[in-house]
């Protein structure tokens, strides 16, 4: 883990523009990057870096996201770190499955730097486990009514 007070976010993604877009707006913010292009990449990062925040693509070579998510979480040693997904994947079921699964946030591609950084400082804020739950639940639960009345429609 590097000597450095600024916070580490491990940008996974194997679009290289995104990466960079992504890096770029969180150096201007203040935080060091880590970037992986891969999810065997994103993986190895997060266990050797420990980042403060995981931005995490879905649809990536080798190991896929939902796969580098279960990972994570099942890995003690990664299991707390919040993780943002970062997708071009914006179909409720897909969020659904993120929220469910344990996501900080779901930040959708095309993605404002505003938001990004946002959702970077919302990953550092101390964490109330019981709201953050309270609040996927609530998220859940809006997705599929919002399914529920497009399946009606």
């Amino acid at each position: 883990m590097p000597d450095s007070d600024e916070p580490t976010v491990l940008v996974a993604d194997d679009e290289e523009g995104i990466r960079v877009l992504c890096r770029v707006n969180l150096e201007l913010s203040g935080y060091r990057v880590v970037e992986a292009a891969d999810g065997l990449q994103a993986l190895d990062a997060a266990r050797t870096e420990r980042p403060a925040v995981i931005f995490l693509d879905v649809m990536m070579p080798i190991m896929d996201g939902w796969e580098v998510l279960r990972m994570l979480k099942e890995d003690p040693a990664t299991a707390a770190i919040p993780v943002i997904m970062l997708t071009a994947r914006t179909s409720e079921a897909d969020q659904i499955r993120a929220w469910g699964e344990g996501v900080l946030q779901y930040l959708a591609k095309p993605f404002s730097p505003q938001l990004l950084e946002e959702y970077a400082a919302l990953a550092l804020t101390p964490r109330d486990l019981d709201a953050d739950r309270d609040q996927r639940d609530r998220v859940i639960a809006q997705l599929r009514n919002l399914q529920e009345l497009r399946r009606r429609a």
